[in-house]
């Protein structure tokens, strides 16, 4: 089992930034992509972005690209979000899985567990 907690998440103005992260704990020796989701409320939930086990490999969604960075610290068994020139429309709660297969184009990651989640509430 593999337990993820995501924080960060808060209240900033349009065009401000937030970082937000995602920590692992339970069977964490295992190598586990993580990947990055947010949902609005009445929304599907959408992807935003995911890294590889080794951080070498990112993908982006195409609502992060250009504003978002995914990065990871595997000492610490954590992953962040850098989010930066926010928009009213990202709110939404996000969300953090982690995977043990590997990226399938088209379809991501499968992943087995998740956190439970972040606000995110941009507004002046």
């Amino acid at each position: 089992q593999v337990h993820l907690v995501e924080s960060g998440g808060g209240l900033v103005q349009p065009g401000g930034s937030l970082k937000l992260s995602c920590t692992a704990s339970g069977r964490t020796r295992m190598t586990y992509a993580f990947g990055w989701f947010r949902q609005a409320p009445g929304q599907e939930r959408e992807f935003v972005a995911a890294i590889d086990w080794t951080g070498g490999r990112k993908y982006y969604g195409d609502l992060a690209k250009g504003r978002f960075t995914v990065s990871r610290d595997g000492a610490n068994n954590t992953v962040y979000l850098q989010m930066t020139g926010l928009k009213p429309e990202d709110a939404a709660v996000y969300s953090c899985g982690a995977s043990t297969g590997i990226w399938v184009d088209g379809m991501g990651y499968e992943y087995g567990y998740w956190g439970q989640g972040t606000q995110v509430t941009v507004s002046s």
